[in-house]
């Protein structure tokens, strides 16, 4: 009754791994409970999901071929497009999001094209990027979200979409996205980890806050209409001042190494996971977020119902 803080399944969004074949399931070692999965077997999947209660997933594909500047990615019928269309056909209420960036599609593993030197090239990313997004946006997804961290690219993709007659399509920025340690059993699964050097010159240093307020403005001046900080838990400061500041909706994502720490010391018998579970998305709901991004979505939606 008294209760300042609530926590619904409509908050959670669910993110998937796709990869080829057929009838795939298998479990990503560094993220127990958590699989690579066949446009298929996903379909599977996120209709028992539906039942439970999760009501919007997002994509990422991890592909078997990759090229020096990922432009497999804007593929209209990459795995992820095909995955969205899958999805549609059997739960058309179903809120599909799909992640616009190019480092499981590149042989480098950046986010961006690399010059010949190794460093990256900030303009030359983002016509690929949006035409990323407007290859998911064919296939039918509400939300793109753009996790490149590339500037400008929300304007791009913006005017890619608006130009294509899809500006009803959403755009979910990453805007603050730090260079984690956190993000390791992720680039497992997506097979996304760089060959070389690391994202440092394009994502946000773990010490600056307002920096992250300077980052989020200039996505929405560009037409985000959503907002996200990604790591969620160490970064709750982050989410509270976008809160505070900003109106359109926030988003957090509770990434893949925060989520793999509560599984570890389960597995141990150290903490009770499901309370540690409920306790860390009830925080980063506290802290602001309207969406949170979780490997617990359907777990949590269970707990919730």
């Amino acid at each position: 009754m008294v209760a300042e803080t609530s926590l619904e399944p409509q908050k959670l969004m669910w993110p998937l791994f796709v990869v080829p074949g057929e009838k795939v399931r298998q479990e990503i070692s560094s993220l127990p409970g958590v699989f690579h999965l066949s446009v298929d077997t996903l379909v599977k999947e996120v209709q028992a999901a539906w039942d439970d209660g999760v009501r919007s997933v997002l994509l990422f594909g991890v592909p078997e071929t990759k090229d020096v500047k990922g432009v497999s990615a804007a593929d209209e019928n990459s795995l992820v497009a095909q995955a969205v269309r899958a999805l549609k056909k059997v739960l058309p209420d179903l809120i599909v999001a799909t992640d616009v960036c190019l480092c499981a599609y590149t042989t480098h593993g950046h986010c961006g094209v690399l010059s010949e030197q190794g460093d990256i090239l900030n303009d030359p990313s983002l016509e690929l990027l949006a035409n990323m997004a407007l290859a998911h946006a064919k296939a039918g997804a509400d939300i793109v979200a753009p996790s490149d961290m590339m500037d400008g690219r929300v304007a791009a993709i913006r005017q890619k979409l608006d130009e294509q007659d899809f500006s009803s399509t959403i755009i979910m920025s990453y805007a603050a996205k730090y260079a984690s340690s956190f993000y390791g059993p992720f680039r497992d699964a997506a097979h996304s980890a760089p060959s070389h050097g690391d994202r440092k010159s394009y994502q946000m240093h773990a010490a600056n806050a307002k920096e992250a307020m300077r980052e989020i403005e200039c996505d929405v001046q560009e037409g985000a209409d959503i907002v996200m900080v990604k790591p969620a838990l160490a970064y709750l400061d982050i989410i509270h001042r976008a809160r505070e500041r900003f109106d359109l909706p926030i988003a957090a994502y509770h990434v893949s190494g925060e989520y793999a720490m509560v599984k570890a010391a389960a597995a141990k018998g150290w903490i009770d996971e499901r309370a540690a579970m409920m306790e860390s998305l009830m925080a980063i709901r506290r802290a602001g977020a309207d969406i949170i991004i979780t490997y617990y979505a359907r777990e949590a939606a269970k707990q919730l119902a």
